[in-house]
């Protein structure tokens, strides 16, 4: 299966794609994770978005569709792929229909409030990779990292004011790109289907929920 999860940063896209790509066994191609690599690594690529990232703002969709085709080339994509960050514009997504077929779009819709309170309240053990949250998932000494007894940190991109920032341009830009696949969306089993999620549900409930699409998805295939 070739899916694309939608969703706002922090709506949930990451923990749903671990689940999907475990269950069916094909890769997670997430934009977000090749980007923080490359910024991490002082790659050309990584000087070219920090500035870019670190404000909030979106890579610009010739740089974003060169990387997701390289990486859509791997021979572990044949199988199939979850693409989870991308696209983000209508621009992105025509541009990916001309290297690939998309079978379904997942859009897990989650209220920006919400949003807010989820990414301002995360922590980061930065070496690690490690994440806490505040109210939800906090470390057992405020502040601290429960292995380590590292200092945590919060993310440039995590603060409130950069957050309502991301969302804003998010709407902007990615509202359309739902009309676009809610427009393509048919019950014919070639074309590519769309599906919108309640991201304001547990996460086992949201799951619940992706698993009954994908497997009818898999039984209208046969």
């Amino acid at each position: 299966m070739r899916i694309i999860l939608l969703g706002s940063p922090g709506a949930g896209k990451g923990t749903q794609a671990k689940l999907i790509t475990k269950t069916y066994n094909i890769p997670q191609i997430s934009t977000g994770d090749i980007l923080r690599a490359a910024i991490q690594g002082g790659t050309e690529l990584g000087k070219r978005v920090t500035s870019i990232v670190e404000n909030g703002q979106l890579v610009p969709d010739d740089v974003m569709i060169d990387l997701v085709k390289e990486r859509l080339s791997h021979p572990d994509c044949k199988p199939g792929f979850l693409l989870d960050g991308f696209p983000r514009t209508v621009a992105q997504a025509e541009a990916l229909t001309t290297f690939t077929d998309i079978d379904l779009v997942i859009d897990i819709d989650v209220e920006d409030d919400e949003i807010v309170k989820r990414l301002s309240g995360r922590r980061i053990h930065p070496s690690s990779g490690r994440i806490y949250h505040v109210e939800n998932q906090p470390p057992k000494r405020p502040g601290i990292d429960d292995e380590t007894g590292e200092l945590l940190v919060q993310r440039s991109d995590d603060s409130e004011a950069t957050v309502r920032l991301r969302l804003q341009i998010y709407h902007a830009q990615t509202d359309a790109l739902r009309e676009y696949y809610e427009k393509m969306n048919s019950s014919d089993a070639n074309s590519t289907l769309y599906y919108k999620i309640n991201g304001m549900a547990s996460m086992n409930t949201i799951s619940h929920a992706i698993g009954k699409i994908l497997s009818h998805y898999k039984e209208i295939k046969v």
